[in-house]
This record gives structure tokens, C-alpha cells and sequence, in this order.
């Protein structure tokens, strides 16, 4: 099988048979990561540079760890370790590269749009990682194999996404996916933390997080993105947490068989307390074990693997 798109920039193009598609794959890798060896020869003899320019630990180290579960060769290169900490431009760098003939590029980048400019610059596979406060489409997927793995489905669900939702990648990606897969989304933060115009995404919207997780089948928070936030937009973490932290209480008024999900890292006791991190509705380190399992496929399918 092969996806018939060379790169995956993003959530929004995608149609609902490509997800299928992908999700499909990816549960037929799960198991690959329960062997005692976990590796299978589908990508022998390719190579993947893994390209991030900015901080991560959790898609970092997933897809590398997918690659090599596929048997491909990877390359791993960060910010203070290439070029661009001596002036070369982004452009220079990636023609660089695909002289090198790798296979796929998985980008991570601070600038909204910036795998979307190497894909029409080089013939390679490129996959998106996180661009800025744009789209993280491989989270978004993996959201959403993590809900169909425990709920059988997507569409008919009722998701509230709940947190800093002005600066977040993963809600813009899962917005996307989301509702293309039939699930009823709400999102919900401080007013100084929602896009003006989101509801065009076709969500709800809502600066009440009581209302927000109420009868919800998900429950999906997101982290307060400090480091993008420009000026003071709440009076500080602990007002925050007042409102918006999911804790004992207020997730009485989601469903009982409520999912509670986060892309990470997790500020404990600001959007979601311990005792709900580590209890038994949490899926998060289901989702950290089914990323791996949707960058395997991707690759995969990308790179066209046997």
C-alpha cells in the first residue's frame, strides 16, 4: 500500500479514506512494538533524517524509534547541531540534504509553513512534525487511533478540547481530523486564549470548561504554551488552574466512560490534575504507544515499504 500524496503536511487535506488508511496500517504495527524483537526488514536500505529545529522529546524519539523498527536507517539533526547556527538558510540546508538522496524528511520547525516550503523545494518525502502554532497532523492521528482503539469509532463522539487553544498545533490539526471523521468538537479556554473566528472550523465554542466537558465522550487537554504567548494574557497559572484544570470534580460532568487525553508534556496541577493524569480514564500513555505505531505507518506508506 502507498499513499498517493508525497508528503504529509497536514491534517486539512486530507480525506477521510487517507486517514482510514493510515489508521488502519498503524494498528497492524502495534504489534510489531509487543515483540521481543521489535523489528520488522520493511524499509531496509532507506533512510529518514529526522530534521527538528525546535525542542521535542515525544515525536523526536517516535519517530526514530519507528524508523528503526522498520529497519530504516535514520539521521537525526538538530538546530545547535547543523549549519544554520553559522548563518545558512533553511533553503540551503534542505537542497543540501536531498543531495544526499535521503527518503524522507520528518521536519520539526518553529515557523508556521516551513515543511510546506521544502516540500516544493526537494523531491524527498517530506512529513510534518510541528510547524509554530500551525498543524501537528501526526498527533492528531494518533489522537484519534487511541480513540477508535477504546471507543470503536469517531464519528458520532463528543470531543472537548479544553486549554490554550490560540497557540496549540495539535487542536488545529485535530480539528481538522475530527470532524472530518464525524465527531462533534467543543473547544474552550480563557477568551484571551480562543482564535477569533474558530466556530468557522466548524466547533463550539466556549470560554466555560464546565460547560464545555459536559456528557463529553473525550476530553482532551492541551498545555499552556508560555513560549509562544506574547504578553500576559491571564492574571497567572494558579487562576488558571482554577477555571480550567480537569480535576476529581469537574470530570463528573463528562461521561462515565470519559477518555482524558494530552499531547504532552503535562504541567500537573495547571491543566489537569495528578490523580487524573495517572487514573483510570487516562489514555495518555496510550497515546505516546500508538504515535509510534502511526509513524511506522507513515513512513511506510510514504516510502512505499514491503
Amino acid at each position: 500500500m502507498k499513499l498517493s500524496r508525497k508528503d504529509i503536511l497536514g491534517m486539512e487535506d486530507l480525506s477521510v479514506e487517507e486517514i482510514n488508511l493510515i489508521l488502519d496500517t498503524a494498528e497492524s504495527f502495534i504489534e510489531v512494538s509487543t515483540r521481543e524483537i521489535k523489528k520488522v526488514p520493511t524499509l531496509r536500505g532507506k533512510t529518514v533524517i529526522n530534521l527538528f529545529l525546535e525542542p521535542s522529546t515525544r515525536t523526536r524519539t517516535s519517530f526514530e524509534i519507528a524508523a528503526k523498527r522498520l529497519s530504516a536507517d535514520t539521521i537525526s539533526i538538530s538546530a545547535a547541531m547543523s549549519s544554520m547556527v553559522k548563518g545558512e538558510t533553511l533553503t540551503d540546508m534542505a537542497r543540501t540534504l536531498e543531495a544526499m538522496n535521503p527518503d524522507v524528511i520528518v521536519m520539526r520547525h518553529s515557523a508556521a509553513g516551513a515543511p510546506h516550503m521544502l516540500s516544493g523545494l526537494i523531491k524527498q518525502s517530506i512529513i510534518n512534525a510541528g510547524d509554530g502554532a500551525h498543524e501537528h497532523p501526526t498527533q492528531a492521528l494518533l489522537d484519534m487511533l487511541t480513540i477508535r482503539e477504546r471507543k470503536e469509532k469517531v464519528a458520532g463522539l463528543k470531543v472537548a478540547i479544553v486549554g490554550d487553544i490560540a497557540h496549540s498545533r495539535v487542536v488545529r490539526s485535530n480539528i481538522y481530523g475530527l470532524i472530518r471523521m464525524g465527531a462533534e468538537v467543543t473547544v474552550a479556554g480563557p477568551a484571551t486564549m480562543i482564535p477569533r473566528d474558530i466556530d468557522k472550523m466548524g466547533v463550539r465554542v466556549s470560554c466555560r470548561m464546565k460547560e464545555a466537558i459536559k456528557d463529553a465522550d473525550v476530553i482532551m487537554m492541551l498545555r499552556m504554551q508560555i513560549e509562544r504567548q506574547d504578553g500576559n494574557i491571564f492574571p497567572s497559572l494558579r487562576e488558571y488552574s482554577n477555571y480550567y484544570c480537569l480535576n476529581a470534580q469537574n470530570i463528573t460532568l463528562a461521561k462515565d466512560d470519559v477518555l482524558v487525553m494530552h499531547p504532552g508534556p503535562i504541567n500537573r496541577g495547571v491543566e489537569i490534575a495528578p490523580d487524573i493524569a495517572d487514573g483510570s480514564r487516562s489514555v495518555i500513555l496510550d497515546q505516546v504507544t500508538n504515535g509510534v505505531a502511526v509513524r511506522m505507518a507513515l513512513l511506510y506508506l510514504l516510502v512505499g515499504g514491503k
